[in-house]
């Protein structure tokens, strides 16, 4: 005979059913580790309680939370006190929580806060080593699951605002005992392509064990030594990890990651508008500023008649132009040639009055002169004796037998001296 089929509400109520009905667990008293702690909008507890080796999902009503008296944090650990049901949506069992006390922090919380404290002694935290996102990047390393909606989301966000710039996958396992060492890889890969300007490093969120890669130490130091700005990006907004307290800069989910790490275009061109409407403004302002400047400076007397300006330039350049030629070569030449002619001139002058003067002078002497000349005696009948070529003054210049000379008018008469009567002189 052939079973008639179930509907899946139908055993899912019947499930629900064997477990409202079984006493043990209508109230149920429960010691685990706090994972996944959320508190919504309502005030509601969504949390799962977890030990070593399982773990169940915890629900607490607004109602019954407000009487928690300590705020429930990832890793603590608590006792509850409750019963379990089934949640017929889901299909699945959770404990209803009716009350909650704190026992201790868990063992990996214990962990993450000892490394926590450990790095930010060394200064892994210090705002100093924190390098400076650029403001445009060329190209962005995304290091995450290749198949999870982080990766999906990065790559629509980073192309939605700003399509300029070039995103590369490093496939990354980001949950899991290999996800550490496959982290510390791809940082270390990333870091040696040299367009990278940007990482981000990421993935949705989870409980702590699902976070835990990134709270491991070798991951830490890998980001610290990257010369290539980390964004952190695991988890959600109230997960906090060692790699979100050691990046450059911490976001609280991938996509937020996404958003600080390139502008958005549309914001870029609301910038220029402004900018370019500015410098417009700007521009202007200086043109009207000049214009009443210029206008101011044509209103000036002196420039309703610019040709005032000029008159005392011109007739500085005339004075100039003047004793430059007047120091030129050629005027200072001409001027020694007229300088000459005119002391030619004189001296010619000069020189024609002086021969005229002794000309003059000539004619007197030669006037006053003329009734002693022995030629104009000779003319009238007189003669003149000379002796060797002496003119004859007196018997005494000559001897007896002395041959003399007699100049006449017309010649010469030689004789000689036969005798020689000196002349008396009368004592009257």
């Amino acid at each position: 005979m052939d079973k008639k089929p179930l509907s899946v509400t139908a055993l899912t109520k019947y499930i629900k059913y064997k477990f409202d009905q079984d006493s043990h667990l209508k109230d149920v008293l429960i010691k685990g580790e706090v994972s996944n702690f959320k508190r919504n909008v309502r005030g509601h507890f969504y949390f799962t309680l977890k030990d070593k080796n399982a773990s169940i999902s915890a629900i607490m009503f607004a109602s019954k939370a407000r009487g928690v008296a300590f705020e429930p944090k990832e890793g603590m650990s608590v006792v509850v006190s409750g019963y379990i049901s089934v949640f017929e949506v889901a299909g699945s069992y959770q404990v209803y929580v009716h009350s909650m006390d704190e026992v201790g922090l868990g063992n990996l919380y214990q962990q993450y806060l000892q490394l926590k404290d450990t790095l930010e002694k060394a200064g892994y935290f210090a705002e100093q080593h924190k390098q400076a996102l650029p403001s445009f990047p060329k190209q962005i390393a995304v290091l995450t699951s290749a198949t999870g909606a982080a990766v999906r989301d990065i790559i629509h966000i980073i192309n939605r605002r700003y399509p300029l710039c070039q995103i590369l996958v490093y496939p990354t396992t980001v949950q899991g005992e290999q996800a550490k060492d496959e982290i510390v890889k791809n940082i270390e890969k990333a870091n040696q392509n040299p367009n990278n300007d940007v990482i981000i490093l990421g993935r949705g969120g989870g409980s702590i064990e699902d976070l835990w890669a990134f709270n491991e130490e070798i991951v830490a130091h890998a980001i610290y030594h990257s010369h290539v700005p980390i964004i952190s990006a695991v988890g959600h907004e109230t997960d906090f990890t060692i790699a979100d307290f050691v990046a450059d800069m911490r976001a609280p989910t991938p996509s937020g990651a996404a958003e600080i790490a390139v502008p958005e275009k549309r914001l870029l061109m609301r910038d220029v508008l402004q900018h370019q409407q500015r410098l417009t403004d700007i521009l202007n302002k200086q043109i009207t500023d000049h214009n009443r400047y210029v206008s101011q400076l044509l209103a000036r007397p002196v420039l309703k008649d610019a040709a005032r300006l000029l008159h005392p330039l011109e007739q500085q350049f005339d004075h100039l132009l003047h004793r430059l030629l007047m120091r030129h070569p050629q005027k200072q030449l001409s001027e020694s040639f007229e300088q000459l002619s005119s002391q030619r001139q004189q001296l010619h002058f000069q020189f024609k009055r002086l021969v005229d003067h002794h000309q003059q002078r000539y004619r007197d002497l030669h006037q006053r002169l003329q009734p002693l000349n022995p030629r104009l005696l000779i003319e009238q009948g007189y003669m003149l004796g000379k002796v060797d070529g002496k003119l004859i003054k007196s018997i005494d210049d000559v001897k007896l037998g002395q041959t003399i000379e007699l100049e006449l008018q017309d010649g010469l008469i030689e004789t000689k001296v036969e005798k020689k009567n000196a002349k008396e002189h009368s004592n009257e």
